[in-house]
């Protein structure tokens, strides 16, 4: 049966493929959702940057913030700064329902996981709210093909929203961020005991919601947590 699932999957996207042809992102071109030029012009994300955040500056280790006051995750890790065309794709992924992109955003965000050790990838979770207002959940869509290619589980339901919270880029700084998402997810089960966790997002700026993901995640006990976005706000 899954492979039947697959294979309709594959001729449905084919048709709609035939219909309406792929276009690059940034340059228009058809036949990809990304062409190499375009793909080559992503603004990357590299050192120096604090081990632990990713957040640029002249650290060897963790940056001061990190040592004062660290967050639950173990370390975090994105592929490219949220700007320019990194943005653009974000932004088609989370709100234009373009979740096509999800595959070639997890194949740019690969080799940002070349560090990660872990036995599952659990992506961040969105309100059950947000869930049906916008169909689908844009971590999922990277999280999944990621899964695919490290030869790693999905637990796309492990992690659960345990209330509601108001969108983060509603909120106007760091600390109101943190108070938005502070006790707001959950663990379903006990399977998560001693696992090392890859959290998958699209994007972050302070790690706020990654950080109480991660919180939760170690709390159900989680032996650690990589987390990995597409981009992150410098």
């Amino acid at each position: 049966m899954p492979a039947a699932v697959a294979l309709i999957r594959k001729l449905g996207q084919a048709a709609l493929d035939a219909v309406f042809p792929p276009r690059c992102s940034g340059c228009g071109a058809s036949g990809t959702f990304l062409c190499p030029e375009c793909a080559a012009a992503l603004p990357a994300t590299g050192p120096p940057r604090c081990y632990r955040c990713w957040r640029p500056g002249s650290w060897a280790g963790d940056c001061s913030h990190c040592r004062l006051d660290p967050p639950a995750f173990d370390a975090l890790r994105s592929a490219f700064v949220y700007a320019g065309l990194a943005r653009e794709l974000v932004h088609a992924l989370k709100y234009r329902g373009m979740t096509a992109l999800g595959e070639t955003m997890a194949a740019l965000t690969l080799e940002a996981a070349k560090d990660a050790e872990a036995d599952v990838v659990v992506p961040v979770p969105l309100s059950s709210r947000r869930l049906r207002s916008r169909g689908y959940n844009q971590a999922a869509a990277l999280a999944r093909p990621l899964a695919r290619e490290l030869g790693l589980p999905l637990a796309s339901r492990l992690l659960r929203r345990s209330r509601n919270t108001q969108a983060q880029a509603r909120t106007s700084d760091a600390d109101e961020r943190r108070l938005n998402v502070a006790g707001a997810f959950a663990v379903r089960g006990a399977g998560i005991a001693r696992s090392r966790v890859l959290l998958v997002d699209d994007v972050t700026t302070t790690g706020a919601t990654l950080d109480a993901c991660a919180g939760a995640l170690k709390e159900a006990g989680a032996r650690s947590v990589f987390a990995l976005t597409f981009a992150r706000e410098d």
